[in-house]
C-alpha cells in the first residue's frame, strides 16, 4: 500500500487530481460529467493523446481511428487517456505553407501538455509539418513520450502503372504544360493517384519523417512503413498505448532518446533511404530544443558516402508500401548497424535498444531494399554546399537529381519572387537556355514568409517542349520531398535577410559542383559590395498577429528555422497553482 502512495505522489497528475481540497473537487468534478469513475484519478498514469486530426488536413483523416486503438492500449495497460487537439498542418491545403505555421504548432504541442494534468503522451503524427512540430513540442516539454505516424496511402495507379504522389503531380503537370498529355488523362490520373487515408506514399517529407521518428528511437519498429489502412498500424497505435504506460512508470523522457548518438543515427538513415531535404531542416531544429547542437556541417560529415539503398520515388520507382512489403526500415537500420555506420546502443521507446530492435530483420524483396554492396546510387546522401553564394551552406539532394549537371556552370536568369516566376517562366521573350540556372530570391524563412515548397520551379513551357526536363535551380526555399531534378535549396543567409543570394543578377555566371561540395558566384567582391550598398530589404509580409512574430524571431534555415526564444532545454514543471 505505501507502494501505491509512493506511485501516486510521484505522477505529475496528482498535482491536480490527488487533492483533497476544492480544486481537487474543480479537476475532478468537472471530468466526471463524462462518467469518469473515482479510481481513475487514484494514481493511475495520464496519457494525453495528442491528436493532428482535421478534414483540413487529408493525410490525417483517419487519425479519429488510430486514436481510438491508442486509447484502448492506455486502457489496457492501467492508464487513464485523455485525448486532446493541436493545431493539424496540412501541407495539401494551407497558404502560404504548412512550415510558416510549424513553430506555432509545436508552441500548441509544449504549452498544451505542460498546462494539462499529463504524466505522458502519445503523438499522433502525419502530413509533413505535424511530425516536426508535434516532435519539437514534446522534446521541450520533456514527459514521457511516444511518436505514431499514421501511415502513407496505398499505392497510386494510373492506366496499370504505379504514380506517386507529389512526384506524378509534378511529372504530369509538366507533361501537361508540354502538350503531351489531355486535360482529361490528368484529371481521371487525380482520381487513381490518392485512394486511401494517409500520407504521401512516395519517400516524401512525411514518410522520410516517419522513417525519422523510428531512427530516432522516439516510436516503435515498423512505424515508417505500415500504410495507413493496413491493419498493423492500428496494432501499433494500440502498442504505443500499452507502451507509454510503461514509459511514465521509467520515467523514460525524450531527451534520454534523443541523443546526439540518435541524431547520428538519424542523418545516416536518411541518406540510407533517399529521404526529403526537409529533414535537415526538422531534425536540427529537433535537436535544438534539448540542446543538442546539430549543424549542417553533421550532415556533411555523416551523410556523405553513405549509400541510398532504398529504390522508391522520388529517386527511383517503388512506393512505400511495396518498401514496407518488402521489410520496411528495419533492414536499413540493420544493414548500416553491419557497415559500422549505426550507434547499436542507442535507446529508443520500447526500452531495448535500436540494434536489438532490427539485429533480426528480413529484406523480402531485394529490388526495393538493395544491399550496400550493390546499392541503388552509391554515395547519395544528402549534399551540404558553401560558397560566397551559400556561406552558411545550401542543401541538395544527389540521388534526384541529374548526373550530369552536378557539376555545372550557367548563366542566372533571376526571378525577384513567386510571383515574378509565375508571370515570367512561361514567357516566349524569357532569356534563357537548357544550359542557364535558374535563380529565385526571397523565398525563405523571413522572405516568403514560412519557406514555402517552390524550389523546385517549374521550367519554361518552351523549354519542355524541346524536351528539357531538368535544370540547375537555385533558391532560398525549400522543395517537396516527393519532388526531384537537380535543386540547390535553404541557401543561407536568404535573401530576404541580405544575404549574397539577394545580390545575383541576371547574366551572372554560377558554378555549382556537388562533389567539391561548392556553389560560387562569379562575381568580383567590389561589385558584391557596391550591389550590398544599393540593396533595400523587402517590405515585412504582415505587421501583426502571428506571422509578424514569425518575420521577427525566425532562425535561418542552418538553425531549423525555429525561433530563436525556443531553442534550448527546458522541461516541464507542474505549472503555479492557481488557487
Amino acid at each position: 500500500m505505501a507502494g501505491d502512495d509512493t506511485k501516486k505522489s510521484t505522477l505529475r497528475s496528482q498535482a491536480w487530481f490527488g487533492r483533497q481540497d476544492k480544486m481537487g473537487f474543480y479537476y475532478r468534478s468537472f471530468l466526471k460529467n463524462r462518467g469518469i469513475p473515482q479510481d481513475q484519478f487514484e494514481g493511475r498514469p495520464v496519457i494525453g493523446i495528442c491528436n493532428t486530426w482535421s478534414e483540413l488536413n487529408p493525410c490525417n483523416s483517419h487519425f479519429r481511428t488510430i486514436a481510438e486503438h491508442v486509447r484502448y492500449g492506455v486502457l489496457e495497460a492501467g492508464g487513464f487517456p485523455l485525448e486532446f487537439p493541436v493545431s493539424s498542418l496540412g501541407e495539401v491545403t494551407m497558404r502560404p505553407t504548412a512550415m510558416l505555421y510549424r513553430n506555432l504548432a509545436a508552441m500548441d504541442v509544449e504549452e498544451g501538455i505542460r498546462a494539462h494534468p499529463l504524466d505522458g503522451v502519445v503523438l499522433l503524427m502525419g502530413c509533413d509539418k505535424t511530425t516536426p512540430a508535434l516532435l519539437m513540442g514534446a522534446a521541450s516539454a520533456d514527459l514521457p513520450a511516444i511518436g505514431v505516424s499514421g501511415g502513407p496511402q496505398l499505392r497510386g495507379v494510373y492506366q496499370g502503372k504505379m504514380i506517386g504522389s507529389g512526384t506524378n503531380i509534378i511529372s504530369m503537370s509538366e507533361q501537361l504544360r508540354a502538350g503531351e498529355i489531355t486535360l482529361k488523362e490528368f484529371h481521371e490520373a487525380e482520381a487513381g493517384m490518392n485512394r486511401s487515408h494517409g500520407s504521401c506514399m512516395t519517400m516524401g517529407t512525411a514518410s522520410s519523417m516517419a522513417s525519422m521518428v523510428e531512427a530516432l528511437g522516439i516510436g516503435l519498429p515498423t512505424n515508417a512503413a505500415i500504410p495507413a489502412v493496413d491493419a498493423r498500424r492500428n496494432e501499433l497505435a494500440r502498442m504505443a498505448g500499452r507502451r507509454i504506460v510503461q514509459m511514465v512508470a521509467e520515467d523514460l523522457t525524450p531527451t534520454k532518446i534523443l541523443t546526439r548518438a540518435a541524431f547520428e543515427n538519424a542523418i545516416r538513415t536518411l541518406a540510407a533511404i533517399g529521404g526529403s531535404t526537409n529533414a535537415v531542416v526538422h531534425l536540427i531544429a529537433i535537436a535544438r530544443r534539448i540542446g543538442v547542437d546539430l549543424t549542417l556541417d553533421d550532415f556533411d560529415r555523416l551523410g556523405r558516402g553513405v549509400h541510398c539503398q532504398v529504390n522508391l520515388m522520388p529517386s527511383g520507382e517503388y512506393l512505400m508500401e511495396d518498401f514496407y512489403y518488402a521489410g520496411g526500415l528495419p533492414v536499413v537500420l540493420r544493414d548500416l548497424a553491419e557497415q559500422g555506420l549505426l550507434h547499436k546502443d542507442a535507446l529508443t521507446v520500447n526500452g531495448r535498444t535500436i540494434w536489438e530492435n532490427v539485429q533480426d530483420a528480413q529484406c523480402w524483396n531485394r529490388a526495393v531494399i538493395t544491399t550496400p554492396e550493390a546499392p541503388f546510387k552509391p554515395d547519395a546522401g544528402i549534399a551540404i554546399l558553401r560558397g560566397n553564394l551559400a556561406p552558411d551552406g545550401a542543401v541538395i539532394k544527389p540521388s534526384a537529381a541529374s548526373p550530369h549537371l552536378m557539376q555545372h556552370t550557367g548563366r542566372a536568369v533571376v526571378f525577384e519572387s513567386i510571383e515574378h516566376l509565375h508571370h515570367a517562366v512561361d514567357d516566349d521573350s524569357l532569356d534563357i537556355d537548357a544550359d542557364c540556372i535558374m535563380v529565385l530570391q526571397n523565398c525563405g524563412p523571413r522572405g516568403y514568409p514560412g519557406m514555402a515548397e517552390v524550389g523546385n520551379m517549374p521550367l519554361p513551357q518552351k523549354l519542355l517542349k524541346q524536351g528539357v526536363r531538368d535544370m540547375v535551380r537555385i533558391s532560398d526555399a525549400r522543395m517537396s520531398g516527393t519532388a526531384y531534378g537537380t535543386v540547390v535549396l535553404h541557401v543561407a543567409p536568404e535573401a530576404a535577410a541580405g544575404g549574397p543570394l539577394a545580390l545575383v543578377r541576371n547574366g551572372d555566371l554560377i558554378t555549382l559542383d556537388v562533389k567539391a561540395g561548392t556553389l560560387h558566384l562569379h562575381v568580383e567582391e567590389a561589385e558584391l559590395a557596391a550591389r550590398r550598398a544599393a540593396w533595400t530589404p523587402p517590405a515585412p509580409p504582415m505587421d501583426r498577429g502571428y506571422t509578424r512574430l514569425y518575420v521577427e524571431h525566425v532562425l535561418q534555415a542552418d538553425q531549423g528555422a525555429d525561433f530563436d526564444f525556443l531553442v534550448g532545454k527546458s522541461g516541464s514543471p507542474v505549472p503555479r497553482d492557481n488557487h
